[in-house]
């Protein structure tokens, strides 16, 4: 047989022999093209892609800007937990797209790939809405629930995300070059769409809306999840329309056994008589092309500069952590409208719509026109220096807002306060030797006191002895108190005679940009008061004092009361951001039924607008580190390792996530101190950054096409296939 003749189908080789001659297949009908857009050259298909990654990048972001605030008011974890949680669900989500390209390139291909895990992406998100529903099971439930649904969500958007953009690329021609790189353009504005809509509607639908008497996070959650199903269904409604390109293999598995290969086969000849080769990767020569080697010495070149990249990300995505937690200890109202503080969010992806053509179009050229060479490294560097300065700036506004704060009792100290609501002045005295008299002059009727006094325990807890003098008798009085507490010792009136009792304030300022409200019923009967449409609590008689609830903050003039006989109104003015309030009920004959208000914890006094200048530099920062970043891996690497450098580039998110999980969890900083702890690392990790860039040798296009192979010496020793073959890759 002529080796070189060329090979017939199984159906002619195999045919039966007949004397009768075999007619002509009819030729094959011509291929329909795919459906257009308007009868441009963009695919229909491309549509519901890019409506899909609306949805979906809606559904991902909406969820996780609630998240930290779930973790610290729904799930009642500490600070540093619900930030270490939260990190750990992003680099997660940064870990899964290398198991989602090998599923898809190795095994299911693009399309079922996106279909079966966005199959995941809508049960996490069920589960995790459930998770949020406080009528279903206890703390143990929620939390299982919710760690169940966001390890399922990490799985779907880190599984789907390689896949969706190279997907919507693989429906154009090649000749339509133009219109694909404009399909790039439209995919990654409608992530900052959905990223910004979502930042912004979820914190009000968790904020505004109540259910079970409490924020709703099951809303918050539920609806992002129902976007999800949307995604997945217009993905879906597309099917008959997409080019499906079967899996072709995947490349970082190769990169991966090459340099395995490499190492292996280097260390299997470490003799000293065998020769010594020009580069490491060269000792996979014996079973890998020459040209998929010098991709991959070329791609070890560019992933020796992405080493300290990490360190940007983990102050990067502390936006929806710790500057979140921020957000809370501030005032959100800003005149015209008022923020939640976990809105603030939605601040990074408007201001990246910004900044990209305001750098694009104005700073760069400007800079380009001073003469001065602002290579892609040098970009990087000062977008790394700007985010440092964020955190300087975050690190100053800490310090601001701790020294507005209300001090705290420390070791055998409590805090305490005198409310006189009996109808004369009282004098209140502290038996003891340590403690005087609280105030100077005598408490009068229903006086508003300014601040606590602070009393010194002789153990962690102690009993107190009062002396009150009212009108020309004594009462002598005792009340236990434990350290580290606030109290307030209400006097009250029964006939001519007056009594007290001890009761423990809040111990803080509530710090969910909520408010918080307590009332004392002076009546004889008691009252029922609905504060919103689903908060609603009861008071005892003859002054009973009802439990803390937080609402929102906001103007409360008509708040509905009912006793057994009668329906009323209270004027409860404004509740502001952080304050707690102490509201008593009094029936005076003048004014008839009213509540007086007492300030106990004071709002939150610095405005939320000063968060401003930290996002701006941070952002900033971003579109100079992470535009440009990308923009330099992808012209100093050979086409065939772009999606190697994505998952590199991913990882790095993912590494730089686990940083700020183990420094919030093992560094026991005050939070200033850990903004000025991140600032500084980065600025370390920018100068080691800027030196490595200074040796860097930019390569140019054309010398990435490396000259004819070269034969390597037959070598004898442990080695596997000595003898080498040209390959064409």
């Amino acid at each position: 047989m002529n080796p070189f003749q060329k090979n017939e189908s199984k159906e002619t080789l195999f045919s039966p022999v007949s004397t009768e001659e075999v007619p002509p297949r009819p030729p094959s009908p011509p291929k329909k093209p795919p459906p257009k857009i308007c009868g441009s050259n963009y695919p229909l298909s491309i549509a519901f892609i890019v409506v899909n990654e609306f949805c979906e990048r809606f559904s991902y972001y909406g969820m996780k800007a609630v998240l930290t605030l779930y973790f610290l008011y729904f799930l009642h974890w500490s600070e540093d937990t619900s930030t270490s949680v939260y990190h750990a669900f992003s680099s997660l989500c940064y870990f899964t797209p290398i198991l989602g390209a090998a599923i898809a390139d190795s095994w299911l291909g693009k399309f079922k790939t996106i279909i079966y895990l966005s199959l995941v992406y809508v049960l996490g998100h069920v589960i995790k809405s459930l998770g949020a529903l406080p009528i279903l099971g206890g703390p143990m439930v929620h939390t299982v629930l919710s760690l169940v649904g966001l390890s399922l969500i990490a799985l779907g958007t880190g599984g789907i995300k390689p896949c969706v953009a190279a997907f919507g690329g693989d429906q154009f021609e090649e000749k339509h070059a133009e219109e694909r790189t404009r399909y790039f353009s439209v995919f990654y504005l409608s992530i900052n769409a959905g990223s910004l809509i979502s930042t912004f509607i979820t914190p009000m639908l968790r904020g505004d809306v109540q259910c079970f008497g409490e924020d709703c996070y099951a809303l918050a959650f539920g609806v992002p999840g129902l976007l999800m199903v949307i995604a997945l269904v217009v993905f879906a409604m597309g099917s008959k329309m997409y080019k499906k390109p079967p899996p072709e293999g995947n490349i970082v598995a190769q990169v991966f056994k090459c340099i395995w290969f490499a190492l292996s086969n280097r260390f299997k000849n470490r003799s000293g008589d065998i020769p010594t080769r020009q580069h490491w990767l060269d000792w996979a020569a014996e079973k890998y092309p020459k040209q998929l080697i010098m991709d991959v010495k070329a791609l070890t070149r560019v992933l020796f500069l992405y080493i300290p990249l990490p360190m940007f990300w983990a102050l990067l995505d502390q936006q929806g952590s710790r500057w979140t937690l921020q957000a809370t200890k501030m005032n959100g109202n800003l005149g015209l409208f008022v923020l939640q503080p976990d809105q603030m969010q939605v601040l990074n992806p408007f201001l990246v719509l910004v900044f990209i053509p305001l750098f694009d179009l104005a700073i760069y050229r400007l800079i380009s026109k001073c003469g001065i060479n602002f290579s892609s490294l040098r970009k990087m560097a000062v977008g790394m220096i700007l985010a440092c300065l964020a955190f300087a700036v975050a690190a100053a506004v800490e310090i601001k807002i701790n020294g507005m704060a209300p001090p705290q009792p420390g070791p055998q100290e409590i805090f305490l306060q005198v409310l006189n609501l009996a109808d004369d002045e009282v004098k209140v005295t502290v038996l003891g030797n340590e403690n005087n008299s609280l105030l100077v002059e005598s408490i009068k009727s229903f006086q508003k006191i300014p601040h606590y006094s602070k009393l010194h325990l002789k153990t962690k807890s102690q009993d107190f002895y009062f002396h009150l003098k009212y009108h020309n008798s004594s009462v002598y009085t005792e009340h236990s108190v434990e350290e580290k507490n606030w109290y307030s010792l209400i006097i009250r009136e029964d006939g001519k005679h007056i009594s007290s009792m001890m009761v423990k304030d809040v111990e803080g300022k509530t710090t969910n940009g909520m408010t918080a409200v307590r009332f004392i019923n002076t009546l004889h009967k008691d009252v029922n008061i609905s504060v919103g449409t689903d908060i609603s609590l009861s008071v005892g008689e003859d002054y009973g004092v009802s439990a803390y609830r937080t609402v929102q903050r906001g103007e409360y003039p008509a708040v509905h009361c009912r006793t057994e006989d009668k329906d009323f109104s209270l004027n409860l003015g404004l509740l502001d951001f952080g304050a707690s309030y102490l509201f008593v009920i009094t029936n005076s004959t003048s004014q008839g039924l009213q509540a007086w208000k007492m300030e106990d914890i004071p709002a939150n006094k610095m405005s939320i607008a000063w968060q401003l200048p930290q996002y701006a530099l941070v952002t900033a920062g971003e579109v100079m580190f992470s535009v440009t970043g990308l923009e330099f891996s992808y012209s100093q690497a050979p086409s065939s390792m772009k999606s190697v450098l994505q998952a590199a580039w991913l990882l790095t998110v993912a590494v730089g996530n686990i940083i700020v999980l183990v420094v919030a969890q093992f560094s026991g900083l005050v939070q200033w101190a850990e903004f000025i702890l991140f600032s500084c690392l980065l600025l370390a990790v920018c100068l080691i950054f800027s030196i490595m860039g200074y040796y860097y040798v930019p390569v140019k296009p054309e010398d990435m096409q490396g000259p004819a192979d070269k034969q390597i010496p037959h070598i004898q020793g442990d080695m596997i296939n000595l003898e080498t073959k040209k390959t064409r890759l």
